[in-house]
């Protein structure tokens, strides 16, 4: 019996999940990635292949790998989409369960009057 491990298994799904969306110039996709120490999220159009925002806890100091500073990442990142006037995305959650950090970078982004 083969078992995948866990990283495996949510590339997987993220490359189901892929297939099935996609970034514009006027509905862009909002990519995230985790890791042990860091959180990183990505605006992407996908018919030109540029990312058009980014933002990540690498430089900040007080990140810790929890929820609430996931959350403050999320308000971040949602006040750089508005500047761009974007009022509406996709997100990619990258094969992670819905759940904790992404779940809460995601609300926080949707309060800051993003669509998705």
């Amino acid at each position: 019996m083969k078992v995948n491990s866990r990283n495996k298994a949510r590339m997987k799904k993220h490359l189901k999940i892929r297939q099935k969306i996609s970034g514009t110039s006027s509905v862009p996709r909002l990519s995230i990635y985790k890791s042990h120490q860091n959180f990183y999220a990505q605006l992407i159009d996908d018919t030109k292949g540029v990312t058009l925002v980014s933002a990540s806890t690498i430089n900040d100091k007080e990140y810790s790998g929890n929820v609430k500073a996931a959350e403050k990442l999320g308000h971040e990142m949602g006040k750089k989409i508005k500047n761009l006037n974007i009022k509406e995305i996709v997100f990619d959650r990258s094969g992670y369960i819905y759940h904790g950090k992404v779940k809460s970078f995601a609300e926080a982004v949707r309060a800051e009057g993003v669509k998705f």
